[in-house]
C-alpha cells in the first residue's frame, strides 16, 4: 500500500491592514499568491480591511495587482476570519455573512505581508504571539524598533553604527515654537528630507532645500503620522541590502547590494509614484557599481544593522556611501516591499536565489521557529 504523502503546511497569507499603504500590501499578496508552490503549501488568504476586519478573499493574484493605475483594495464586506481564542485552541472560525459560524481549520504558519503600522509594527506579531501562531518576519520589539525611524536610530546608534544627524518633532512642538525649530532643522543643513516616523513606502516625505518649505513639508508628513523626523541630506549614493535571516545557529545572510538609480526627471528621489507607477522611469543595478571591498562593506553593515535590531526572516537595510568611500546607515525595512519587481526580490534574484524559492526560504524560517521568548 501507498503511505498517503504528508500533509501541506497550511499557510495564512495575510495582508491589506489599516495603514496608508493597504495598496502595497495588497500587491505584494498579489505577488506571492502566484509565485507561491502550492504543491508544497495549502494557502488560505485573508485580507484586513482598512477598518481592521479579516475576511476570506480571492485567491487570484490578478485581483491584487496594480493595473492601469489602478490600488487593490480589500473589500469592506465578507464572511469574516476569528482567530484563536487562546494559545491551547488552534483553530481559525469563520463568521458566515448569514450569521453562521463554521470551522475554519488550523493553520501551521502566518505570513504577514503587511506594510506600515497596525501590521509591520509589532501589533500583529504580538496578536500572533498570543494565540501562539508562527509567523514569517521580525517579532514584537524588532518590528516596532523597525517601524519607528526615531527609536531605530537610536538603536542603531548605540550599537555604535554610523547614522546621519537628525530631529524628531512631536505632535504639536512645531506649532508652539516655528522659529525654534526651523533653526534646529537648519543647524542640519540642506537640503533636508522630512518623513513621517513611523511610515513606508515614500509616503508623506519631502526634500526641503529652502526653509520656507518646511512647514508645508512637516504637514505633508503628518497626514501619515504625527510625529515628525527630519534627517541631514548626505551626499553619496543610496545602496540597499536584502537580508534573510540564518537557518537555526547560523549567522544572517546578505545578497549583493544594489542601486536604484531614478532616471525619470519627474521624480526628485525615489518617491511613491516613482515606486509603483513609473517602473520605467527607475532602474536597479544589481550589484551596484562600486568597488568589492565596498560592496562587502555595505554587506557586513546590513547583518550588523539586522542583528542591532534582533530581527529575524527578512528585512531590506538601506546605507549612502559617501564620496570618501564611508557606509552611512539610512534605515531598515522589516516588511520590505515584495512583490516580483520590489527590490527586495530582485537582489536576491540577482544574488542566485529566485522568487519562488525565497518566498519558500522565509517559510522554512518561520515554521523552525517557535513563538514566545527565543
Amino acid at each position: 500500500m501507498t503511505p498517503p504523502e504528508p500533509a501541506r503546511p497550511r499557510v495564512l497569507l495575510l495582508f491589506g491592514g489599516r495603514s496608508g499603504e493597504h495598496p502595497v500590501s495588497c500587491a505584494t499578496a498579489g505577488g506571492v499568491l502566484r509565485a507561491i508552490d502550492r504543491t508544497r503549501y495549502d494557502v488560505l488568504p485573508v485580507g484586513i480591511t482598512r477598518t481592521g476586519r479579516w475576511i476570506l478573499v480571492d485567491d487570484d493574484p490578478d485581483a491584487w495587482s496594480i493595473a492601469d493605475g489602478r490600488l487593490p483594495e480589500v473589500p469592506s464586506a465578507g464572511d469574516q476570519v476569528l482567530l484563536p481564542q487562546s494559545a491551547d485552541d488552534r483553530g481559525l472560525q469563520v463568521l458566515r455573512a448569514s450569521g453562521d459560524l463554521e470551522p475554519l481549520g488550523t493553520v501551521d504558519v502566518v505570513m504577514p505581508l503587511l506594510h506600515g503600522p497596525f501590521g509591520e509594527d509589532g501589533t500583529v506579531q504580538g496578536l500572533l504571539e498570543l494565540v501562539d501562531l508562527r509567523y514569517v518576519g521580525a517579532g514584537v520589539l524588532a518590528s516596532a524598533v523597525g517601524m519607528d525611524k526615531h527609536f531605530m536610530k537610536l538603536v542603531l546608534a548605540g550599537a555604535g553604527l554610523p547614522i546621519a544627524p537628525f530631529t524628531v518633532i512631536r505632535p504639536g512642538e512645531f506649532e508652539r515654537n516655528p522659529v525654534l525649530w526651523t533653526e534646529t532643522v537648519a543647524g542640519l543643513g540642506l537640503p533636508v528630507f522630512v518623513k513621517p516616523a513611523r511610515a513606508g513606502s515614500s509616503l508623506g516625505i519631502s526634500r526641503v532645500d529652502d526653509l520656507a518649505d518646511l512647514p508645508a513639508a512637516v504637514a505633508a508628513a503628518r497626514e501619515h503620522d504625527p510625529k515628525v523626523i527630519v534627517e541631514a541630506g548626505v551626499v553619496g549614493r543610496e545602496v540597499e541590502c536584502a537580508v534573510l535571516g540564518g537557518r537555526p545557529g547560523e549567522p544572517a545572510r546578505a545578497s549583493l547590494p544594489g542601486e536604484i538609480v531614478v532616471t525619470d526627471s519627474r521624480h526628485g528621489f525615489y518617491d511613491f509614484e516613482a515606486k509603483y507607477f513609473d517602473e520605467a522611469g527607475v532602474q536597479l543595478s544589481c550589484p551596484a557599481d562600486l568597488p568589492p571591498a565596498i560592496l562587502e562593506e555595505v554587506r557586513r553593515m546590513a547583518v550588523r544593522t539586522f542583528d542591532a535590531v534582533g530581527c529575524e526572516g527578512l528585512a531590506r537595510v538601506d546605507v549612502f556611501v559617501t564620496e570618501d568611500d564611508g557606509v552611512v546607515v539610512n534605515e531598515i525595512n522589516t516588511m520590505p516591499g515584495f512583490t516580483p519587481f520590489s527590490m527586495y526580490p530582485l537582489m536576491w534574484e540577482a544574488s542566485g536565489l529566485a522568487y519562488p524559492d525565497l518566498i519558500d526560504e522565509l517559510l522554512t524560517l518561520a515554521l523552525a521557529r517557535p513563538t514566545g521568548l527565543r
